[in-house]
Parts: structure tokens; C-alpha cells; sequence
């Protein structure tokens, strides 16, 4: 039989989500700054997943320019019902639960409706012509000190009409889980005539875990499962930690499958690439309870699930900027960018990026970001730009505006230098610097497990910038909730009109 690796979505994927419409299978994750907001995918197998764009497209579907670094979507659901698309996520900066819907998953997708209930990680569960909207419980207000726990974190539900979002029910609290931190991620499920309320517990780190409840009633009283967590790595020797947040979906034959979210470390056990998607199978014992995976952990290798093989996104990519349109896998910060910040048709073949006052350190940076998805790969652009003093354009290496590393290409001297910077937290550094010739150059960055190394290629040859610890740019320094991205940026002092960046050029590939 053949098997799968996971995880089945790499690089910066968490908190996923998933349905089935037929033989059809659907999946959203949380994007948090990064606009478009809700990337969304296909797959037919479970295990190759294709990237179909994303959920809110339009800035009258989503408002990013208060959120911070790790604010803006949290934790989207999607469920299909009576052949509507329905996808629900928390905008924690402006707008709280959003609710949109489509009767085609490629859209157009609705402006959304707000659902009025605090919380986060919204979910939804249609059953017998009722809609459940449950999130989790936000306690108000926070206790005085960290240690008085006299209030109750955990699930909570209301019935409501999916269209308007209005509430149908009161707001009613349904489990407060097995006493982990952070009781979140709810999901509702009926098997049989028994409901299944999954939560995440113990913080989206390492001591992540997932749980269950059941009961005869969509609102309780809930019975825990004798086995909980059902799936945790927490303490486990494994390079694969903090999986949590799950997700179910019943396939046509019966079985069950679970995605969750997971990160692989390297080195000391940080990790860059955020948190993946992974998936597990689930069998049911004898007394009804869930077992996943390998016994309680996230498999490695697994058989894979008996369907119809589905073409995956192919991870070598080549971009020539010859269309009307941007793959789905590019990103910006927080908006889309306005044409006079970013145009595919001012010349043929190339992308034209015109950057503001905003550096690498801020929020509105004129850049197009791609996720890193592989330990080992490179990223390389071929840029034209004559800079004035001032002006900037170059490659990023981004966890967030704090930490980043750019491959700068600037005025100095009469001619043009290349800086390799970076910054971590408060501290910032050059870290090396060259006199690059007039023409076309190619900047690239070449990323290992533990590190990156730099260079540019120009008419005379290749200048070598050196490396950076990949340490500078994981979660355990930066914090957060998302991963590396990598891509190519536009930046002015404001002073004068900025230099157009032409961008001729963007290769991905993992090594």
C-alpha cells in the first residue's frame, strides 16, 4: 500500500481546517498579517494538496493595517452545507468573527458578516437544519494575578443563521477541557448518535495536545475521553513538536482522518518554517472513542488513505512576471499593494516595485513574500534598479519587521553597493558589503537547516556576502505565530521619487 511524509502541508500552514464535498477535499489555515487572508486548498488523496487562492481577497472582506505582527487571522473552519461553502475566522484587530460564504470554493466569496460572540478560533457545525457557532470563552476580566483561576476558560456555543450572522440562541459555555492552558480550537462533530467536541489545550507550543468530549446533546453535559489527550508530543523525543489544533473529516468508505498542526525543529530545537499541516489517521475503539495516529502521536510515515491519486502543488517554482495575475502562493504585508507600489504591466516580463517610506523594519513595506517551505532550498530574483540616494531594493529573509535579514542593494559613492543586515529584536548590524557594477543583477540566498548564506551574481562574477544563523529568525526568538517568509522588497526615504525595482525573475526550489 502506498504511504505518506508528513507533514502534508509544509512550511508556514497551522491551524487547518478541512471538509469534504463528495470526493473532494477542502482545507484553510490562518494567515495572521499576510494579505490575502485564509490560503485555500484541494486535494483528492488527503496527502497532495493544490493551492486554489485564497478566502478574503478584497479589502472590503478584510482590514490589516492595525494588526501587529501575529495579529490579524486567527484560526479559520470550513464546512460545506446544502451546497454552500461556509468559511468562519477571527480578525483579532478589526472585526472579530467573520463569516463568508460561496457556492463555488474558487469564489467569488461573500463580504463577510460578523458573528457577535468573543472568543477566538471560531467553528461551525451544521446538524437536523441547526448551525452552531462555537469559539472559545475569553474571560472578562483577566484575573489579578496569574495564579487565581477562579474563572473558566474553554468552549462556548449559540445557534445562529449563517447567512446574516445573527445569533439565534443565547451564548451558552460547554467544556472547559482536562485543565491544560489555553482550552481553544473547538470543533463539533456527530458520529452515530453521540457529538464529539475536540479542543486544543496547553498552548500552541510544546505542550500542545488535543482532547475530547462527548455527549447525547450538541450543548452537553460532556463526558471526557478516559484517554485524553488523544494526540500530544509534548515531552515526546521526537523533531516534531507542538501538534495540536486538529481537525476532523469523515471520509464516503466511513474512516476518519485528522489534520493538525505540528512544527519540525533543527538544531537545539528551535523552528523557522511555522507551523505545517499534518495529517493522521483515526479509528474508533470499541467503547467509541477516538485513537489517532501512531497510538496518541503524529505519524511520520503512514499508510495513505485508499483514494484517487491528486496532483499537488509543485514545489519548484519559476516566476517571470509575464501574466496578468500573481501565483497564489505570493503574499504582502497587510494590504494589497496599490499599482503605483506594484505593477505586472508597466513592461512586459517584469514586476515593477516602486517602494515608499517604508524600510524592512515596518509594517507597510512594499514587498511580495513567499513562504519558505523546505529546510534546504534557494530563492533567487533578478533585478534592474538604478537607485538615488535613498533608495533600496533587495531580498528579505522575514519573520517579522523586528527580525529579518535583507540583501540590500543601494546608491552609495557614485555606483551601487550590496549590504547584508540584520536585525534581531532591538540590535541591528551589517554584517558585510560590496560595490556591485552597473546591469543586471541576481540576488540569492541559499538556506540550510541552521543557516543562510547570501550572494549576488553580476556581470564580473559573484560576490560571496556570507551567513546568518537561521536561529535569528525562528519562533523561539522572534515569538509569534508565523514562519519564514522570503522574497524581494522596494523601499524609499521618502525624499524624492523612489526608483522603480524591476523584478525580471523569481526562482524557489528546495535543495
Amino acid at each position: 500500500m502506498p504511504t505518506y511524509t508528513n507533514p502534508v502541508l509544509t512550511g508556514f500552514h497551522p491551524d487547518p481546517s478541512i471538509c469534504r464535498v463528495g470526493g473532494d477535499f477542502y482545507l484553510v489555515t490562518s494567515s495572521f498579517e499576510y494579505f490575502p487572508g485564509v490560503p485555500l486548498f484541494h486535494s483528492t488523496d488527503l496527502v497532495h494538496w493544490r493551492q486554489l487562492g485564497h478566502v478574503l481577497t478584497r479589502p472590503s472582506q478584510l482590514d490589516l493595517l492595525g494588526a501587529p505582527a501575529s495579529g490579524g487571522l486567527f484560526a479559520p473552519t470550513i464546512r460545506h452545507h446544502d451546497g454552500r461553502f461556509y468559511v468562519t475566522v477571527t480578525n483579532v484587530d478589526a472585526g472579530g468573527h467573520l463569516l463568508v460564504w460561496a457556492d463555488d470554493p474558487q469564489g467569488p466569496w461573500s463580504d463577510p458578516v460578523v458573528v457577535d460572540q468573543d472568543g477566538i478560533d471560531p467553528s461551525l457545525f451544521f446538524d437536523e437544519g441547526r448551525c452552531y457557532f462555537t469559539s472559545t470563552v475569553e474571560p472578562d476580566p483577566a484575573p489579578p494575578h496569574p495564579l487565581e483561576v477562579d474563572f473558566v476558560r474553554g468552549a462556548q456555543q449559540c445557534e445562529i443563521d449563517p447567512v446574516s450572522g445573527e445569533r439565534l440562541t443565547a451564548t451558552r459555555f460547554l467544556w472547559a477541557g482536562t485543565g491544560g492552558q489555553y482550552p481553544e480550537a473547538p470543533h463539533l462533530f456527530r458520529r452515530g448518535d453521540l457529538y464529539y467536541l475536540v479542543l486544543a489545550e496547553g498552548g500552541t507550543a510544546h505542550g500542545h495536545m488535543v482532547t475530547v468530549a462527548r455527549s447525547s446533546s450538541p450543548w452537553g453535559p460532556w463526558e471526557p475521553c478516559p484517554r485524553n489527550p488523544v494526540l500530544t508530543h509534548r515531552s515526546a523525543p521526537s523533531r516534531v513538536q507542538s501538534v495540536g489544533h486538529a481537525d476532523l473529516v469523515e471520509l464516503a468508505d466511513g474512516t476518519w482522518w485528522l489534520v493538525a498542526l505540528g512544527v519540525r525543529t533543527v538544531g537545539g530545537g528551535y523552528h523557522t518554517l511555522g507551523r505545517e499541516t499534518f495529517l493522521a489517521p483515526v479509528v474508533w475503539d470499541e467503547d467509541g472513542w477516538p485513537v489517532v495516529g501512531a497510538d496518541g502521536r503524529m505519524p511520520d510515515v503512514a499508510q495513505a488513505p485508499a483514494l484517487p491519486p491528486s496532483p499537488a502543488d509543485d514545489p519548484v517554482t519559476l516566476d517571470v512576471f509575464d501574466g496578468p495575475a500573481l501565483a497564489p502562493y505570493w503574499n504582502t504585508l497587510r494590504r494589497p499593494l496599490p499599482p503605483e507600489a506594484a505593477d505586472l504591466t508597466a513592461r512586459p516580463g517584469a514586476l515593477r516595485l516602486v517602494g515608499g517610506p517604508h524600510t524592512t523594519d515596518d509594517p507597510l513595506l512594499v514587498a511580495l513574500l513567499r513562504r519558505q517551505q523546505h529546510h534546504a532550498c534557494t530563492f533567487a530574483a533578478t533585478l534592474e534598479f538604478a537607485p538615488g540616494d535613498g533608495d533600496e531594493a533587495g531580498l528579505v529573509v522575514r519573520a517579522d519587521e523586528a527580525h529579518h535579514v535583507d540583501l540590500a542593494v543601494r546608491a552609495a559613492g557614485g555606483g551601487r553597493v550590496v549590504e547584508l543586515r540584520q536585525r534581531v529584536g532591538p540590535v541591528r548590524a551589517v554584517l558585510a558589503s560590496g560595490e556591485v557594477p552597473d546591469g543586471v543583477l541576481e540576488l540569492r540566498v541559499d538556506a540550510e537547516p541552521e543557516s543562510y548564506r547570501f550572494s549576488v551574481r553580476h556581470a564580473d562574477g559573484v560576490l560571496e556576502l556570507g551567513t546568518t544563523s537561521s536561529r535569528y529568525v525562528s519562533t523561539e526568538v522572534a515569538g509569534g505565530f508565523t514562519g519564514v517568509y522570503l522574497g524581494m522588497y522596494a523601499s524609499g526615504d521618502g525624499a524624492s521619487a523612489p526608483a522603480p525595482a524591476w523584478w525580471t525573475r523569481a526562482a524557489y526550489a528546495p535543495a
